[in-house]
């Protein structure tokens, strides 16, 4: 498959400007974005209190806020391992009505979160290359960064997706930046 949609290209590339088809310039496959590492992990359940008393009271995770929405149809205890720039949350999620969708409560491993350096930059890049998102574009997330999220089933017009996992996009803040800068 070639085009703007075209999965990027594997093994070694042709020289900067050529087309691997031969068929005209090449297109621009460098990412104008990091992803710098794990932000969130999103578990859901039909019972939150059954999910922290392994995550809070076993494993000895910090209960660190809370989120409800209507529209997202979920109840959230948002926890936290690690400190500073590292920490990761672990968000225990149960449906605030289990018959709506989405269902927070049927895939246990419901998402995982990725800080990312420059998140208009990815969207504007990763559609271009025929990756799915799924609706509601950037807005803000429950921690309050601004998020977005992959689709985690592809279709004709994006054939890239997350093959059954959803995965949020989640711009870092500068000091998480500035830690990861500092690493990698």
């Amino acid at each position: 498959m070639t085009g703007p949609h075209a999965p990027p290209l594997r093994g070694s590339l042709p020289p900067e400007g050529a087309d691997p088809a031969g068929g005209g310039p090449a297109p621009d496959r460098r990412r104008p974005f990091k992803v710098l590492g794990i932000q969130q992990v999103a578990i859901g359940g039909p019972d939150k209190q059954r999910l922290q008393t392994l995550w809070v009271e076993m494993l000895g995770l910090e209960v660190t806020g809370t989120f409800r929405s209507e529209r997202e149809n979920v109840d959230e205890d948002i926890c936290a391992m690690g400190s500073g720039p590292f920490k990761v949350e672990v968000d225990l999620m149960q449906p605030l009505d289990p018959e709506k969708k989405p269902a927070v409560h049927t895939t246990p491993l419901n998402h995982i979160g990725l800080w990312i350096d420059d998140l208009p930059r990815a969207v504007e890049w990763l559609t271009a290359q025929g990756v799915r998102f799924a609706p509601g574009g950037i807005r803000k997330g429950a921690a309050g960064y601004d998020i977005t999220f992959l689709h985690p089933k592809s279709n004709d017009e994006f054939p890239i997706a997350g093959e059954g996992v959803l995965i949020e996009l989640v711009q870092a803040p500068p000091e998480v930046i500035a830690a990861y800068s500092a690493i990698m």
